[in-house]
């Protein structure tokens, strides 16, 4: 009896869109969110923007999301001073960012939602969108407008390529990348190549709609605020996510699409990269009961 030959596992990897690698204009990102995380994470872009015009590559044009204002709640957790009290969260990073680094990005003291979007069309064409919001609505208004800007105007030049969510409680949190649509993908003999990357939204729905229970009312000082998050959770999370993103551009694949920290535990877990099939909760049928023939006497 022949012995059967054990196929080899591939491991599994996402190769980013070419687009991104080497465009002729700068890649537009939406960030949505300018608070905690936010906040840290516009500091990471501008460096990572920096590196890629170094290494010849057009760098990003990025847009800060935020309709909310400076408070003295946010000076401490978040990169704010008291010179900047009262402005938008928006123009006060995206001004400072500018006067750092030389670019042009843009700040939009709005909400990023559809009525934004449909009084300015122009603002929902991004290749990359990162969130960086409070709430679990926000994140199901992100997907469901992503989606339907993708399949309106997916033959417009810079339409909705990535979603990047990041997420935190006090002292734990996440960060997951994924695609708005199938990205095609090159055949490859060495690797299991993933052409889509599940929403956010659609693999963690259970779990993002448990999760919101507690209380969301903004904290009225910064001592109220670190009784709710850790003092360091969202640039811990910023600079992961940022090192994530950075993996993106200057490797051109991605064997990991996320991960899950525990700053108390200072441990963080890969979210790997999975062949479509084991995304799927697969749910058992029930099996058939056989009917028993009676007997004769």
């Amino acid at each position: 009896m022949k012995t059967p030959k054990l196929k080899a596992v591939k491991t599994a990897v996402h190769i980013v869109e070419k687009t991104l690698l080497n465009p002729y204009n700068p890649i537009v990102v939406n960030l949505i969110g300018a608070g905690g995380t936010g906040s840290q994470f516009l500091t990471a872009l501008g460096r990572i923007n920096h590196a890629l015009i170094a290494l010849n590559h057009p760098g990003l044009a990025v847009r800060v999301f935020d309709d909310d204002k400076v408070e003295e709640a946010n000076l401490g957790r978040q990169l704010f001073s008291t010179a900047e009290l009262g402005l938008h969260k928006a123009v006060a990073l995206v001004n400072r960012i500018n006067l750092f680094f030389g670019t042009n990005w843009k700040a939009i003291p709005e909400k990023y939602d559809l009525q934004t979007l449909k009084d300015s069309p122009e603002l929902a064409m991004a290749e990359i969108t990162i969130s960086c919001v409070d709430t679990v609505k926000a994140r199901f208004e992100i997907a469901d407008l992503l989606s339907k800007i993708y399949t309106s105007r997916r033959h417009s030049y810079h339409h909705p390529l990535y979603w990047m969510d990041i997420g935190n409680s006090r002292d734990i949190g996440q960060c997951i990348i994924s695609t708005i649509a199938e990205i095609t993908q090159p055949a490859s003999r060495k690797f299991e190549v993933v052409s889509h990357l599940p929403l956010v939204t659609e693999e963690f729905k259970e779990l993002l709609v448990n999760s919101e229970n507690g209380d969301r009312t903004p904290s009225c000082s910064l001592a109220e605020a670190l009784t709710q998050q850790d003092l360091f959770i969202n640039s811990a999370l910023a600079n992961l996510g940022a090192s994530l993103l950075w993996q993106l551009f200057s490797e051109g694949m991605l064997f990991n699409r996320g991960f899950f920290l525990n700053l108390k535990d200072f441990r963080a877990t890969p979210i790997k990269v999975s062949p479509a099939k084991d995304n799927l909760v697969k749910v058992l049928k029930p099996k058939r009961l056989k009917t028993q023939t009676p007997k004769a006497a």
